[in-house]
């Protein structure tokens, strides 16, 4: 029996930023078939609706999924939600920076249909090379036994775009957790502009802008790596937010000390609790692709506000049938614009994101955010 034909045909959309692909009211049957599946598989799911006065009737008709209420991303780090698929199913963890981690469940639909949707915008952009060897650098953690935290899980499946000539980790498993591997990795940069194979760059920003600042400091000459090389970074700057420098200061530094152009650093957004894919265009606009849609709540009462206004980012998307993670309130401040206000060519909205409302484990990321925002 096939339990999610609406939500599995989104989600096995080829034209990631194409809505013009998609048939009329596809989204709208796929979430309700998606609640309706948690409704009936995940415990407490329905009192959850019914106490936020939506019942189960409700789905067939409703339009705007801004309606359906959301959980935040931080009640993942206190509970694990799963629904039957979940039960046995593949455990990823955020990176826990405010020392709680988020555990979330991923079944095999809904791992292959995240996974398919990286892969379909990074062919949007031209990142599928299969015929061109590439040495890659990771900015994160070397794998010690199986894998479970969600942006090592992430960058391992990234190498599957282009075949690995060479792989160097930046953060090396040294028997007592990891450790920042700086003259590694400045070593790995200087050999592989010799060897004059493309070079992509995944993971954590902090840790390529803290090997930028020491070859500046210790006049390590720039490296011209080749014209097709990528960095591509997501997780964000985590424990190091005190150090995080504005996008285009490190794009910058990256094109003038590693000569990949500005247009060839890209920052990806996503979340252990959120798989969709949120991936910069050429303008560095994060875009809403087809399998989700993004709405922008106020953190004092969580209305929905217009473009243009700052608030809490909730991304909503049917992928995912193993936790009742199909709309969540992440802890991040975003302001969301048209699609027409961005050059790149693409139609769907984009969002700008201007960092976490909050950190600290034992407040609301709400409360966080109108202290933010000037809101009290």
């Amino acid at each position: 029996m096939h339990l999610f034909p609406h939500s599995d045909a989104l989600c096995a959309s080829t034209a990631a930023y194409c809505p013009d692909s998609v048939a009329p009211g596809l989204f709208d049957r796929a979430m309700s078939e998606i609640s309706r599946f948690h409704i009936e598989q995940t415990p407490g799911y329905e009192h959850w609706l019914n106490a936020n006065g939506v019942e189960a009737s409700d789905l067939q008709s409703f339009d705007d999924w801004s309606r359906l209420p959301p959980i935040f991303a931080s009640f993942f780090k206190q509970h694990l939600l799963l629904s039957s698929t979940g039960a046995d199913a593949l455990e990823l963890t955020s990176s826990g920076t405010s020392g709680q981690r988020s555990r979330m469940r991923y079944d095999a639909r809904s791992l292959g249909a995240a996974q398919h949707m990286v892969e379909r915008i990074f062919a949007e952009y031209g990142w599928i090379t299969p015929h061109t060897p590439c040495n890659y650098l990771l900015l994160s953690y070397e794998p010690q036994e199986r894998i479970t935290l969600g942006t090592s899980f992430t960058d391992q499946f990234l190498c599957s775009f282009a075949p690995v000539n060479r792989l160097v980790y930046a953060l090396r498993a040294d028997g007592d957790g990891h450790r920042f591997d700086l003259f590694g990795v400045m070593t790995a940069l200087q050999a592989f502009a010799e060897e004059g194979l493309p070079v992509r760059i995944f993971g954590f920003p902090a840790f390529l802008w803290e090997t930028l600042q020491r070859m500046r400091a210790t006049a390590v000459p720039a490296v011209k790596l080749p014209a097709e090389s990528l960095a591509f970074f997501g997780g964000g700057w985590k424990t190091r937010a005190a150090e995080e420098v504005p996008k285009h200061q490190l794009y910058a530094r990256i094109e003038q000390q590693l000569g990949i152009a500005v247009q060839h650093c890209r920052d990806g957004y996503g979340a252990v609790e959120h798989a969709v894919p949120y991936i910069e265009c050429a303008h560095h606009h994060f875009h809403v692709p087809v399998y989700s849609q993004v709405y922008v709540r106020s953190p004092v009462d969580l209305s929905v506000l217009p473009y243009g206004q700052p608030g809490l980012l909730n991304p909503v998307s049917p992928y995912i049938s193993s936790s009742p993670a199909h709309s969540v309130v992440m802890s991040d401040l975003a302001t969301l614009h048209p699609g027409t206000s961005c050059d790149c060519g693409l139609p769907g909205d984009w969002f700008q994101l201007h960092g976490r409302a909050g950190t600290a484990a034992a407040r609301s990321c709400a409360m966080a955010a109108s202290e933010l925002l000037g809101r009290h």
